[in-house]
């Protein structure tokens, strides 16, 4: 992993396309990456940085040196769990999983295809879930996901014993769905008002 390091500052780019990806981090989040100073805290407690192509200080190294490319297809941004360990431990106070989610929302927003599909798919459906019954219905989201992902019998066993243990509701409790849903139009407004200004 050094080694890829060291090959990602060899080959930067030029100071011109530097703060593209920085800027569109700083627009969507409110997060200024040129803050980050390298002590890697970030990296040294995030739970899943092993199977991580590159870890987040890397990652925030390569947004700052304009590396588009290399961020919006990494898996790294896909693999983030949003537990922000990394924020918390940061004496800089950048928010890393709110850097995280801009650098998914620009890709996504660029057309470039996630890393890791499933995970995309797992959002969508939780998301469209969510905005349906109000809150997580676990046994809708599963049935959107399986949809979305076509591995309708991957983990099969695995629901099952939740099923006979009462972990899966049949029905969902719509408690709150009218005020989710206005949650979700007034987001999209905001969004709307964000692009045009």
């Amino acid at each position: 992993m050094e080694k890829e390091a060291g090959k990602m500052i060899q080959s930067c780019p030029t100071t011109q396309a530097q703060s593209q990806l920085a800027e569109a981090v700083l627009r969507e989040s409110g997060q200024n990456v040129n803050l980050c100073y390298q002590c890697r805290k970030c990296a040294a407690g995030c739970p899943i940085s092993y199977v991580m192509d590159y870890k987040p200080a890397q990652l925030i190294h390569a947004i700052r040196l304009g590396m588009d490319d290399l961020v919006l297809n990494s898996k790294t941004v896909w693999l983030c769990a949003s537990c922000e360990t990394c924020t918390t431990r940061c004496p800089q106070e950048v928010d890393v999983a709110k850097v995280m989610d801009a650098v998914k929302i620009t890709a996504l927003r660029r057309g470039v295809k996630p890393a890791i599909p499933q995970v995309a798919s797992f959002y969508n459906a939780a998301l469209a879930n969510i905005k349906k019954c109000g809150r997580m219905y676990e046994l809708g989201m599963i049935v959107g996901f399986k949809l979305r992902t076509f591995e309708f019998f991957k983990d099969v066993g695995l629901g099952m014993k939740m099923f006979r243990k009462g972990k899966l509701r049949m029905v969902p409790s719509l408690g709150g769905a009218l005020t989710t849903l206005r949650i979700f139009r007034r987001v999209k407004n905001v969004e709307k008002k964000n692009r045009n200004a």
